[in-house]
């Protein structure tokens, strides 16, 4: 793997320079993508000994508190603790003669596992959102970067920034910000898209054709600040941000008189900086105001554009896998860090009550991440008395066309809990396979839920874990019952494509807030 490959030539460097504190920071890096934390968080420590003011080691020695697959038996409320606490110091230390370097450590790395915590984060991303604002607030300070301008009046039309690593195909593309370049009605509104990473596609060339400017990575981080104030959007857009480092860094400026984010990464960002975020009132709990450090918006229904998945299944053959395809096939379409292990024990009594039957994972390009849940699934299976390899297969990650097709040969799809698909419960849907979901807390637990609610199919987002339990085996069992909801889904998957009500929503909402403004 590529960061199997970056440890070895850090450790090279290292061997060259062994005084070089960046290079153990770099090593630190790779070895806390392969969830090595321990190993991770000592080459940190051992790095700011070198230099007492690494702002690199010091910012992920915070973020690395937090482990990416929790192992068996492991609390994350322990390590959410670790990580408040640290974060604390991590504030303490950046004393104003630190300060001076600390734009570096912004975005490198990202309390992104905070998310597959069922827990409020508001509170702890309040906190690193205001330091991230602080810090890149200093770093202008001495760049000496302008204010961006504010107009009096409204131009027509109006110009909508959309900055995002993410403008190719993409899961963020995809299910959000197509929509908006599909949809919004172009003698209103400009699109001005910043597509800041490298990547690129049919899908990136397709947004630039309908974008009245485009730019495109990588560039330094003041060229693109720079990019994005030379065209003076009236209303700047991120449809994610805690996933791209660079994203994360310009989200944490002004850089245009109202900022949004959205459901990209669905949690709040904690940035001061950014003013509204974008939801749907499908996919949020009545109190979800509390979530958010941002003024919570509430578009109709999913409150997104998307069409149906334009795309021919490839059919596996299960027995190939060592799967037998008589028995009952759960697909589990998570990736690794969704699982969390307070839920884990509802795989061993979904196997117990229907004795047989088999729940398919996907292999993460990252294979320890998947070995670590493996591990954890196999001792939960054990400490039940059951069969783990009777039970549980990871076969390997699978391009689109082979994930319909597993789904078409499965029985029932289970959603992740606390941590929800939507892309994936769409292939699901797509496929009139049955899903369970377990209503979440939070809008990333609630994006199976409510797909299946504006379906009509409500009856299958169980309340609580025993109820997905319940749900899931009936579904098993009763092959009439799963006949029945696959034709309920048909006749209804209508309903999830082209929104446009949700997009004239989005239109008024974009014009009133550059009113105010103006």
């Amino acid at each position: 793997s590529r960061s199997a490959e970056a440890i070895d030539a850090f450790r090279r460097a290292i061997e060259l320079q062994p005084g070089m504190a960046d290079a153990h920071a770099g090593l630190g890096h790779a070895l806390r993508d392969l969830d090595r934390k321990t190993e991770a968080l000592a080459v940190f420590r051992h790095a700011l000994e070198l230099d007492p003011d690494n702002v690199m080691a010091r910012w992920s020695m915070t973020m690395a508190q937090l482990p990416v697959v929790y192992g068996y038996g492991e609390d994350p409320g322990v390590f959410r603790r670790q990580f408040a606490a640290d974060l604390v110091e991590l504030e303490r230390w950046f004393t104003p003669r630190r300060m001076a370097k600390g734009a570096v450590g912004v975005g490198t790395d990202q309390p992104f596992e905070l998310a597959y915590q069922e827990e409020n984060n508001r509170e702890l991303l309040a906190r690193y959102g205001a330091l991230c604002s602080r810090l890149m607030a200093h770093w202008r300070e001495e760049e000496k970067v302008p204010a961006p301008a504010i107009r009096s009046g409204l131009r027509q039309p109006l110009r909508v920034g959309v900055v995002s690593a993410h403008l190719r195909s993409h899961s963020v593309w995809s299910a959000i910000t197509k929509g908006w370049f599909e949809s919004l009605d172009p003698e209103r509104f400009a699109f001005h898209a910043f597509h800041i990473a490298s990547e690129a596609d049919a899908q990136t060339a397709w947004a630039r054709a309908r974008s009245a400017h485009f730019d495109r990575g990588p560039k330094e981080l003041r060229h693109w600040v720079n990019a994005i104030q030379a065209q003076q959007p009236d209303v700047l857009i991120y449809p994610e941000v805690g996933m791209d480092p660079m994203t994360v860094r310009l989200a944490s400026q002004r850089l245009a008189p109202v900022q949004v984010a959205t459901w990209g990464h669905p949690e709040t960002t904690g940035l001061p900086t950014i003013d509204y975020y974008l939801s749907g009132e499908g996919l949020e709990p009545q109190d979800a105001r509390a979530n958010y450090t941002e003024e919570l918006v509430l578009l109709p229904r999913l409150g997104c554009h998307f069409g149906p998945v334009d795309l021919a299944p490839s059919y596996p053959d299960p027995t190939q896998a060592g799967i037998d395809p008589a028995v009952p096939l759960f697909v589990c379409p998570g990736v690794p860090f969704k699982y969390a292990p307070q839920f884990d024990w509802v795989f061993p009594e979904i196997a117990r009550r229907l004795g047989k039957c088999r729940f398919i994972f996907f292999s993460h390009a990252t294979h320890t991440l998947s070995e670590r849940l493996a591990r954890r699934l196999q001792a939960v299976f054990e400490a039940h008395k059951l069969d783990y390899n009777r039970h549980v297969a990871f076969i390997p990650w699978q391009k689109p066309a082979g994930f319909l097709g597993w789904l078409r040969r499965a029985d029932v799809y289970l959603d992740t809990i606390g941590f929800s698909g939507f892309n994936t419960a769409l292939y699901a849907v797509e496929s009139s396979l049955p899903i369970v979901a377990r209503e979440g807390r939070f809008l990333r637990g609630r994006l199976g839920s409510g797909i299946l609610k504006r379906l009509g199919l409500a009856e299958l987002v169980a309340p609580t874990e025993q109820g997905y339990v319940d749900l899931a085996v009936k579904l098993a069992r009763d092959s009439e019952y799963r006949q029945s909801v696959a034709r309920r889904m048909d006749s209804a998957r209508d309903r999830l494509y082209h929104d446009t009500g949700a997009m004239r929503a989005m239109e008024d909402f974009l014009s009133r807030v550059a009113a105010d403004v103006g």
